[in-house]
């Protein structure tokens, strides 16, 4: 039997950090980092205990930073060019090194690396890194390549926009412009430093074919050059084969040889699917199974990454954002039976979740300002489809990412940007003890819910079974915040009901159709049925077929509630 991932998204800078300083614009000194050798044997078997099978180990790959280690011969990048003092993880430095942050040993940090991924294993977790191939650092250096033909850049032609031989996209006789904003940032001021050089400028990571680039734009990044002439009508030289696909593979490898289970492909998309397709294949050709999950926000081209080779794609421009919708009273819990139908099939490929790094934290304030919502919104992630599932560190705990941490701003996510922490996660982490020492009753079931909704994921009826929408048999629902669905197998059948509202208890019957009994066959098996509440123990008792086919199932649910009912013969 194939087991649902469950994958456990955390950031190593953050996960392991024991300092609660959090001052804004804190430097490592002032507010701590966790390290590779924080994730010990102890943490990862809680997180496997949790549910997890997978974890994305995120801002692994060694990118740009303000912190440097002179003593190491690692200096630091032009505040100018970083977001926050930390940096991004997804402001690439050096593909073939780890971020040095992480290491307690600086000069083992690929060891600290392996060892990790070694205890992952163990634990019973496949671990995931990110794969960032669609830009990199302004300052992109690799002591790996250092001197070689094959550094980035090393032979491209800079006189040229676009020549299908380069690594990079340039706009000739033009100066670099860093928006002046980054000059009154206090990393920069501290360091009194007002000018960065590059002549000409390379275009910008998210397309931004301009030596002038916004503060809102990825100016901390240069764009790779994959073949495709963006100034020509996105004419595709892919003949010959393009030296930058050569050198992303080389790096896949690389991180495949180092054992790891699977890449996250940052912003899929924006790199042709014709690399996908070539690379993917090679990987699988040295190493059989590795996993690839596409972060990608265009359904229209959903199923050409998936032709490509993909395992995965986010479900963020479906799913989430209508689950978001739906919570805030914008949309009906009706609209959900839409979005799964667009998908024409590709359900089991979708990965849900409900907070991630680029999200809103579900309990912030400039989200639900509740924790308690991640109870209907992840019980719809995780039991809808066959797909996979993930959550992010400090979900199951509730935290609230409040405050500003520096580059990030007070806006509801936890920054991938600074030195910072994750209050509610450091509670349970407990300096390596991960226990309910220092939680409150209410995280303390908050995070007993998500473990007992992960071992129901698991279960073959919602993993491998098949999954029956009730909106269309139930109208007396259409103006209610619930949503119901049927997960079935030969041998199981589960009724899954989801109350979205913050206020309302809502007392309903929901009606399992003719239909669904004909097809199934169920009705033969037998014409009476037990039911029992697995979630909130509700008992509905014994119910005939004709009974849940006219009456329904009835149910009291109350606000940012779920229910699973098994429905089993007598």
């Amino acid at each position: 039997m194939i087991e649902k991932p469950i994958i456990y998204q955390l950031l190593v800078r953050l996960a392991g950090n024991q300092n609660d300083n959090d001052k804004p614009w804190g430097t490592i000194e002032e507010n701590g980092c966790g390290k590779f050798n924080d994730l010990s044997n102890h943490f990862l078997h809680e997180i496997t205990r949790l549910g997890a099978n997978h974890i994305w180990l995120t801002g692994v790959i060694e990118h740009a930073s303000c912190t440097a280690y002179p003593e190491h011969n690692i200096p630091a990048d032009n505040p100018l060019t970083v977001k926050g003092r930390a940096g991004s993880p997804y402001a690439i430095r050096d593909y073939y090194d780890v971020c040095p942050d992480l290491a307690e040993d600086t000069d083992k940090r690929m060891e600290e690396f392996e060892a990790l991924i070694g205890r992952c294993y163990d634990a019973g977790l496949k671990p995931i890194i990110d794969f960032v191939p669609n830009h990199v650092a302004r300052q992109y250096h690799s002591d790996r390549q250092e001197g070689l033909k094959n550094e980035f850049g090393s032979c491209d032609n800079t006189d040229k926009a676009f020549d299908p031989g380069n690594n990079f996209y340039y706009i000739p006789g033009m100066p670099l412009e860093i928006p002046p904003e980054t000059r009154e940032l206090p990393h920069a001021l501290e360091a009194d430093v007002q000018h960065f050089e590059e002549n000409p400028a390379k275009a910008t990571g998210n397309d931004c074919f301009s030596h002038r680039p916004s503060f809102n734009d990825w100016y901390e990044t240069v764009k790779l050059n994959y073949g495709i002439d963006y100034l020509h009508d996105r004419q595709e030289h892919f003949e010959p084969v393009p030296d930058t696909w050569h050198k992303m593979l080389d790096i896949l490898l690389f991180w495949a040889g180092k054992k790891v289970a699977g890449f996250r492909c940052d912003m899929t998309e924006m790199v042709p699917a014709a690399f996908w397709r070539w690379a993917i294949s090679k990987v699988r050709g040295e190493h059989p199974g590795m996993l690839f999950i596409a972060e990608i926000y265009d359904p229209y081209q959903y199923k050409k990454f998936v032709d490509a080779g993909f395992d995965f794609l986010y479900d963020k421009a479906g799913l989430y954002d209508t689950t978001r919708e739906v919570l805030a009273g914008r949309q009906p819990a009706t609209s959900i039976t839409r979005e799964w139908q667009k998908l024409d099939g590709l359900d089991a490929k979708m990965l849900r979740f409900i907070e991630n790094h680029d999200e809103q934290r579900i309990a912030s304030t400039q989200f639900t300002g509740t924790a308690l919502a991640g109870i209907p919104a992840m019980t719809l992630a995780a039991t809808m489809h066959q797909g996979p599932l993930m959550i992010y560190f400090g979900q199951e705990l509730g935290e609230k990412a409040e405050g500003a941490s520096g580059f990030s701003g007070n806006d509801g996510r936890t920054s991938i940007f600074d030195y910072c922490s994750v209050p509610a996660f450091q509670k349970w982490f407990n300096k390596g003890h991960c226990n309910h020492e220092h939680l409150d009753q209410e995280e303390i079931k908050l995070r007993e819910f998500y473990m007992k909704l992960f071992e129901l994921t698991k279960a073959p009826v919602i993993s491998q079974g098949q999954f029956y929408d009730l909106i269309w048999a139930n109208p007396n629902c259409h103006q209610n915040p619930i949503y119901s669905f049927i997960r079935w197998n030969k041998e199981k059948l589960w009724l899954v009901v989801i109350n979205f509202s913050n206020q309302q208890t809502i007392h309903c019957n929901i009606c399992i159709p003719e239909h669904f009994w004909q097809m199934t066959g169920k009705a033969e098996i037998s014409k009476n049925w037990k039911l029992t509440g697995i979630l909130q123990k509700q008992n509905p008792g014994r119910l005939s077929v004709q009974e849940m086919q006219k009456n329904g199932v009835p149910l009291i649910l109350p606000p940012y509630s779920s229910e699973i009912l098994m429905i089993e013969t007598v």
